[in-house]
């Protein structure tokens, strides 16, 4: 994930607060749904039946539907991804956001674009809201989407999601036996022992001092 500084006019500043209203309305609504779907009640409704109720928000309510529909359903994306990170048990279960502390919206699709202006500067595509100009820092690197935030400075960030270079594992891939012991760190069924460095005289006497310390507690 590499994040830059974002420098949107006075004007986009108030488009991006509304994108991250409206993500932040659409995410805590579809928390609100699947907190009151039981085994007992039933299934909850999927991400289309959730993108078919959006859509009748956004004809009832003039409001949201002045927002991009495109980051409003990117958002309910977000949550079933979160959702399915919650039942593989790598993630907590999705919790409601609050104003001023979860503030941010995703750009995936077409609409993840990014223009070189010149070595400091580039700027980066925002449904309905324009070129937003962003600072540089270093190389940009290949993505599929990004993600605008704000932290509780006012500070704007755009974030691209880009997969690393994979890094060759250590080692050349046969079985050692390892046995650790005192005298020797560790002895390996190769023949070799292993010893660890032992501590700096500086170390030794920071030691001793806490140990005394610790007695007399």
């Amino acid at each position: 994930m590499s994040r830059y500084r974002l420098s949107p006019t006075p004007g986009q500043g108030v488009g991006l607060e509304e994108h991250c209203g409206h993500a932040r309305y659409v995410w805590n609504l579809a928390v609100e749904q699947q907190s009151w779907w039981t085994r007992y009640r039933g299934k909850p409704p999927n991400h289309l039946e959730r993108c078919r109720q959006l859509t009748d928000a956004r004809a009832e309510f003039d409001w949201l539907k002045a927002g991009s529909q495109t980051i409003q359903q990117q958002a309910l994306r977000d949550f079933d991804q979160a959702m399915r990170n919650f039942f593989g048990g790598s993630h907590r279960r999705p919790t409601f956001r609050k104003r001023g502390q979860s503030e941010g919206f995703q750009v995936v699709g077409k609409n993840a674009r990014v223009e070189k202006l010149n070595r400091r500067w580039s700027r980066c595509w925002v449904p309905k809201t324009g070129w937003v100009k962003f600072r540089v820092s270093r190389k940009v690197p290949d993505f599929k989407s990004y993600r605008v935030t704000r932290d509780r400075a006012g500070r704007w960030h755009v974030a691209f999601a880009a997969v690393p270079v994979p890094v060759d594992p250590p080692g050349t891939g046969e079985v050692v036996g390892v046995d650790r012991g005192v005298a020797v760190s560790a002895a390996l069924s190769t023949g070799e022992l292993r010893t660890c460095p032992g501590l700096l005289p500086t170390e030794t006497e920071r030691l001793h001092r806490w140990q005394r310390r610790l007695a007399r507690a």
